[in-house]
């Protein structure tokens, strides 16, 4: 008996089955994605490991006077069934912050690697002058100066990570050197950093000149304290980042360096010279990035500005962007395949397309291997092209054409080229897909207006 002839499939069913294998290689590409996940994970471990024992993002406030207070008390307690007020006398802190406050820092950055993995760590050099007053509200404020303990003040400097402290804090007040002590910071901080005893008796205005040298990594981070704070940063570093509750007054990118002036009031900080509360620390968010803090209360978040040596270019987010971008090289591609099936005439199976789709899924691979190693403009370059070649190749034994591969192979380099530009404008990368997806809409219909999507096996004159 003869073999029945099989009958070749409808254009309609062609389509339906190249969508279906285009939404199959979503789990490779999803596999892609977290392989990215985890190497950027892998990536911040190193880092953190690197950093260890240096000091990791800092965090700086202060000089703050903090002086005990003593009020009274009252207590409510019960006892056999009554009220029983008892008034106590309480010593609680008060916090006078600076009317004015200059800080000056200067930055030195250096790389630091280990294996494949880089950091950014500095040495910083922070210096300040700072003039304290009381109050003079202190009256409405409740507030009696008799009360106050001026004996067994306190200068307290916050710094997140004391591990980055060196040997070389100075602390003059009113000309009288000071002596620093461990411990003993400010909330801000997470009460770490150190302070020093003062002599001081509430009368006239108490001017502090001090100066620290600071280990970190990444970023730096003042909280500002007073009425009038502002803070001078420069460095080498020629790509940093503001972040925070405040951004700079003025700044100067230069190619060797930057200059960045922070100028903060009291106003803005919405906080008074002498209070009961002690702020806690500001929100942190990325990699030791401060974020705005506009919900303060009683004892909130501080708010803080940021200024980060970070990379111009963050290798993993630049990959992953890539990788969403997937399925558009996946979906031209196959598109194109089913153009030369449908309209030329050429036959494609459903393994050919499952193979060219396993190389274009595999240049996401290739490119995070290979960045990790040269950067990601030579990884792309070296990806893209190993995978236009071999898919190039692929396709003239499926197409039977090396007329046809050509095209598939100019098909592929304006995609990757496409895709590059898309990556480094972020801004504009909606624009031009949507356009790029009108165009590629506007030709599918164009090439596809003769098609007997029903028939079988009946289909207009192809290209070649």
């Amino acid at each position: 008996m003869d073999n029945p002839v099989r009958r070749p499939r409808s254009p309609g069913i062609k389509f339906l089955g190249t969508v279906l294998l285009a939404a199959a290689l979503a789990v490779p590409l999803f596999m892609v994605y977290a392989l990215v996940w985890d190497r950027q994970d892998q990536s911040r471990t190193a880092r953190a490991t690197i950093t260890q024992g240096w000091g990791g993002p800092q965090t700086v406030t202060g000089p703050v006077l903090v002086i005990p207070y003593e009020e009274n008390s009252v207590e409510t307690t019960v006892t056999n069934g009554q009220e029983v007020r008892q008034v106590k006398r309480v010593t609680r802190n008060l916090y006078l912050s600076p009317k004015s406050h200059d800080v000056a820092t200067g930055i030195e950055p250096e790389r630091k690697k280990k294996s494949i993995y880089e950091s950014v760590i500095y040495d910083a050099s922070l210096s300040g002058k700072a003039t304290f007053a009381l109050p003079d509200d202190l009256a409405r404020r409740g507030i009696d100066v008799a009360n106050m303990k001026f004996d067994q003040a306190e200068l307290h400097f916050g710094i997140s990570d004391a591990r980055g402290l060196q040997n070389d804090s100075r602390v003059v007040a009113d000309g009288k050197t000071l002596t620093t002590k461990p411990g003993s910071g400010l909330m801000a901080s997470g009460n770490s950093g150190f302070f020093s005893f003062v002599d001081w008796d509430g009368a006239g205005e108490l001017n502090v000149d001090w100066s620290y040298g600071l280990r970190g990594s990444e970023t730096l981070s003042l909280v500002p304290r007073g009425a009038d704070t502002e803070w001078t940063v420069t460095s080498a570093w020629p790509h940093p980042s503001f972040s925070g509750s405040f951004l700079p007054a003025t700044s100067d990118v230069r190619d060797d360096g930057f200059t960045a002036t922070f100028a903060v009031s009291d106003l803005a900080l919405g906080e008074d010279l002498l209070s009961r509360e002690n702020p806690g620390p500001p929100i942190v968010g990325g990699p030791g990035m401060v974020m705005p803090a506009y919900d303060r209360g009683g004892g909130g978040p501080s708010m803080a500005a940021s200024v980060g040596l970070v990379e111009p270019v963050d290798l993993y987010s630049q990959i992953d962007r890539s990788v969403k971008y997937g399925f558009l090289i996946i979906g031209f591609t196959f598109l194109a395949f089913l153009m030369f099936d449908i309209v030329a005439g050429a036959s494609v199976s459903a393994p050919e397309y499952l193979l060219t789709g396993a190389g274009l899924v595999l240049f996401f691979v290739l490119l995070l291997a290979f960045a990790e190693v040269i950067g990601f403009a030579a990884a792309y370059a070296v990806a893209s092209i190993a995978i236009i070649g071999l898919v190039t190749a692929y396709s003239a034994a499926v197409l039977k054409s090396w007329k046809r591969a050509k095209f598939i192979g100019a098909l592929l380099v304006g995609l990757y080229a496409l895709l590059f530009v898309l990556l480094s404008l972020e801004a504009l990368s909606l624009l031009i897909g949507s356009v790029l997806l009108f165009f590629a809409l506007a030709g599918t219909m164009y090439a596809t207006r003769n098609v007997d999507w029903q028939g079988i096996g009946r289909t207009s004159p192809g290209i070649d």
